[in-house]
């Protein structure tokens, strides 16, 4: 079955990994890629929109993703300062 997305939990020096089928169900997980293999498995993926949480480093994985592997977002965190609500 076709991976329509993947989410990425960066981290220092090992990255959680999802990929979501087309009916929205998670196909496979992986709990601990370590960052010299993390390229290496996105790039090994049909081309598919992957997501992460934007921060320092994610504008470079992004960069890289987007470079030879599809569509790559990043998305502000609940906790960030833009994000609340005045008041």
């Amino acid at each position: 079955m076709a991976i329509v997305f993947v989410g990425i939990d960066l981290a220092k020096n090992v990255f959680a990994v999802h990929r979501v089928n087309p009916t929205g169900k998670p196909e496979r997980v992986r709990p601990s890629v370590p960052r010299a293999k993390l390229h290496e498995m996105i790039a090994a993926l049909p081309p598919c929109t992957i997501g992460m949480e934007a921060c320092s480093g994610a504008h470079h994985w992004a960069r890289l993703f987007q470079a030879n592997c599809g569509r790559a977002g990043m998305k502000r965190s609940p906790g960030d300062g833009r994000c609340r609500s005045a008041g």
